[in-house]
């Protein structure tokens, strides 16, 4: 089954890397440094960096979202994306990416993007670009009495602390939603997330970057807390994954990333979330459907 593993999936790196040596977040902003091929096609050389069996499903978005920019004016930006994880990208071989011009007019922008590792396609996109129009705003608030980044409880729930001061990424965990009386559970997941500094100021890099971590605990946020899904003889993988991007958020400010679990049932779950910065500006929702296959027989 195709889709690319979430960052909680990823096996532990072998060797300890020396944190002193490499700037994480350059070399983050390295992987959306694409290399153009001629015709709207882009290439990234995808090193391995050492852990996990497949390439970060964020990744690959992300550099698919890159690669659109690229043929779209600085003026039109990403006001949403629709990508569909087909096969897991293998870690040490670069990753072509070609772009599809399939509109242009005078207010949006429409592209097509094509992922392919050799001969396999394991990941297409249809991203939307829209000019800045005026209009009126409205916006669901930020969840009202929750611990800012700073009190929050616990942090890095799924990465193992060795491997922390490697990561171009801060994250501040808040748990679940307490149930309601008939069991229902209004968060999945509630976490505060940023990179780290040193990105520069372009809105369309940070739109990239927010695609990166949003599939960061994803199919985490699509399991509903039930005991017939055990997390520990749970596999899951990235289906497909939507975006909106309501209002521009900078991916290196503190923003809460809130889950919900809307629905499980033959063996995926679909998940939606929002990213609300710290003022409570809501800048993005999220969309996601996983695979949650329980391993050794069905759940029940």
């Amino acid at each position: 089954m195709g889709g690319q593993a979430g960052v909680e999936e990823e096996e532990e790196e072998e060797e300890e890397v020396d944190a002193s040596v490499t700037d994480p977040v350059a070399t983050l902003l390295e992987t959306l440094e694409l290399e153009p091929l001629g015709a709207d096609r882009f290439v990234v050389p995808n090193p391995d960096r050492g852990y996990g069996e497949r390439v970060y499903g964020g990744q690959v978005a992300a550099q698919a979202l890159r690669a659109a920019q690229h043929t779209v004016g600085a003026e039109r930006r990403v006001h949403s994306l629709h990508g569909y994880f087909l096969l897991g990208g293998r870690p040490g071989r670069p990753i072509e990416y070609a772009v599809q011009r399939w509109r242009d007019g005078r207010s949006f922008t429409t592209r097509g993007v094509v992922a392919r590792q050799g001969d396999e396609v394991i990941f297409t996109m249809t991203a939307s670009f829209h000019v800045d129009e005026p209009g009126p705003t409205y916006a669901l608030p930020l969840p009202a009495g929750l611990p800012g980044p700073d009190e929050a409880p616990t942090e890095l729930l799924f990465i193992p602390e060795e491997r922390r001061p490697m990561l171009p990424f801060e994250l501040r965990e808040l748990g679940a939603g307490e149930p309601d009386e008939h069991g229902f559970v209004p968060s999945t997941r509630r976490v505060w997330m940023r990179i780290r500094p040193g990105v520069p100021d372009e809105p369309a890099l940070h739109a990239c970057l927010l695609t990166w971590l949003s599939d960061l605990g994803a199919v985490y946020m699509a399991r509903a807390p039930l005991p017939t899904l055990p997390v520990e003889r749970l596999m899951g993988a990235s289906l497909d994954h939507a975006m909106w991007f309501h209002r521009p958020l900078r991916a290196d400010e503190w923003f809460l990333y809130d889950g919900h679990a809307v629905a499980n049932g033959g063996a995926r779950g679909l998940m939606r979330a929002t990213m609300h910065a710290l003022d409570g500006t809501l800048g993005v929702s999220v969309a996601q459907e996983a695979l949650l296959r329980v391993i050794g027989g069905a759940a029940g």
